[in-house]
């Protein structure tokens, strides 16, 4: 447990007020319409989104996260974060052609690049995966808090989790993305400078760089200071090939939609920008902020194992950075940290119950229920939603006592079987629905055959992360590829339409033509307003 004193609440209770007031400030703009609550009327300059983007991704379980993979690799594990880095590409790609296709949700754009049932099969799909996925993010995230707060506090693991979340949803019920987005820009600035602070402090406490250094040679762990330090090309716990496949799914991954869990948060806040340009700057900027986070991080974290290298336990090492803040700062500046943990903590838990009832209420309420329906009842209905969301996530939340395994889960189960799929839908003109459709329900069983089950039963060993990978890519891509090529393409006035709206990027050539035939495309033709450019 951790003493805090007079000045450390302050700073807590203060900030919390803080919060939940700029929330409540908003709630007019948030109640006038369904784009007002789910997108912010269409119309950010591109800081703010990218503020956002880079709180929404630094999150309670983060620091979590990657002081568990640094503390087990060294610096050489701040590779598991790389892939973040398809963001970089997403912005002048995949980006731009989503934001100029308007469409609210990713589970909506299905219906506006495919036709017919296929595409309202995976409209439903990927709006009824996205609640649940969302829910579990909100566990997750919500569990490390409870983490965090019986390590500070000694409170049940339950606490932390219900309390900051519910807290969190009483500006999200209020404004929706409005108090968001606005709480984001706040929490984001708080959260950098007290991220810079705290990592900075602990690399002081650790004895500076050259200090950790020493002590990291005096230990025999000198290895753990190259993020190169690969233990072969197929062999040992970080092998080479294991870095290759991450660039392969950072790089290329870029090109794609929904390529990661991380997609589906940063397409609102493209659609939020108001511009495409907007757009393409928030999610680079907000990338570039989120990489020297986790360069800070993993410094401050080799300071850490050099002040203690012995730690056996998972759950202990991944409490890391939390510890150089809590146990090293004087008094004061403890609860100013806490403060921020909180910022960072409600960033994420605003995010996801908004982006999760952005899918109930606009694909399965309003597309499937009632298309009939006032904005005023859209607006009642993300509420509640928001409020299902949260319920839901208390549930996953008490199911998770390990946080890395379930992220690292989450990422290849996102990722793996899917990951062609999502990259062959924005850049190839033949990928039909139910080729994609089959490579959602395929990737979701032979993920938790690879993974789970078949190891559980000695079917297969144990398999690294990066033989998952591609193992679950070759046995999406028997499924989805057959199918796609003995079902018939999309409709060719569909294709013409999204190719003339979005122009993506690929092998789009006999759309292309089509659309110059008719006229929609070449001299003459009026460009897209600014609001699309």
């Amino acid at each position: 447990m951790v003493h805090f004193a007079f000045l450390d609440w302050f700073w807590v209770v203060s900030f919390i007020i803080l919060m939940t007031v700029c929330g409540i400030l908003f709630y007019r703009l948030g109640k006038r319409s369904m784009a007002d609550f789910f997108l912010a009327g269409r119309g950010l300059p591109w800081w703010l989104p990218a503020t956002s983007v880079y709180a929404t991704h630094t999150a309670t379980d983060t620091p979590i996260w990657v002081s568990g993979v640094i503390y087990k690799y060294g610096l050489r594990g701040i590779w598991y974060t790389f892939f973040s880095a398809w963001c970089a590409i997403s912005a002048f790609a995949s980006t731009r052609i989503f934001r100029r296709s308007l469409a609210y949700t990713q589970a909506e754009w299905q219906t506006l690049r495919y036709s017919g049932l296929g595409a309202e099969l995976l409209r439903g799909w990927i709006a009824g995966w996205q609640v649940f996925m969302n829910m579990f993010v909100l566990g997750w995230v919500g569990m490390a808090m409870g983490k965090l707060c019986a390590y500070l506090f000694g409170w049940p693991e339950w606490v932390g989790l219900v309390l900051f979340s519910t807290i969190c949803a009483v500006y999200v019920l209020a404004a929706g993305y409005w108090g968001v987005v606005m709480s984001d820009f706040q929490q984001g600035v708080i959260a950098f400078l007290v991220i810079v602070i705290v990592s900075l402090w602990g690399i002081f406490v650790a004895g500076g760089p050259r200090g950790i250094i020493a002590k990291l040679n005096d230990l025999g762990e000198s290895w753990r200071l190259n993020p190169f330090a690969f233990s072969g090309l197929t062999t040992g716990d970080f092998p080479l090939v294991w870095f290759l496949t991450m660039l392969v799914i950072a790089v290329i991954g870029g090109f794609g939609m929904g390529t990661a869990i991380d997609w589906y948060p940063e397409a609102q806040r493209i659609q939020s920008a108001k511009t495409v340009r907007d757009a393409s700057y928030s999610i680079w900027s907000g990338t570039a902020l989120i990489v020297v986070r986790n360069s800070l991080w993993a410094v401050a974290i080799l300071g850490f194992f050099a002040l203690y290298p012995n730690i056996r336990e998972t759950a202990q090492s991944e409490m890391a950075w939390y510890r150089l803040g809590f146990e090293y700062l004087p008094v004061g500046m403890v609860g100013l940290f806490f403060a921020a943990v909180v910022a960072i903590h409600l960033s994420t838990i605003s995010a996801h119950l908004n982006l999760g009832a952005s899918y109930a209420t606009r694909d399965l309420y309003h597309h499937y229920f009632k298309p009939q329906a006032s904005e005023k009842e859209l607006v009642w209905v993300g509420r509640v939603s928001t409020l299902i969301l949260l319920l839901g996530s208390f549930l996953y939340g008490l199911m998770m006592k390990e946080i890395t395994q379930w992220l690292i889960f989450a990422i290849w189960i996102m990722a793996a079987g899917i990951w062609l799929p999502s990259i062959l839908q924005v850049v190839w003109w033949r990928f039909n629905s139910w080729g994609y459709l089959s490579s959602w329900i395929a990737n979701l069983g032979f993920s938790w055959l690879v993974v789970w089950i078949l190891p559980e039963f000695h079917v297969i060993p144990a398999l690294p992360d990066y033989l998952q990978f591609w193992i679950m890519m070759v046995l999406g891509a028997l499924v989805y590829l057959p199918l796609t090529f003995l079902t018939k393409p999309e409709d060719m006035d569909r294709l013409v339409k999204y190719y003339v709206m979005s122009r993506p990027l690929g092998w789009w050539k006999p759309v292309r033509l089509e659309a110059e035939r008719r006229g929609l495309l070449g001299a003459g033709v009026p460009a897209p307003s600014k609001g699309v450019q």
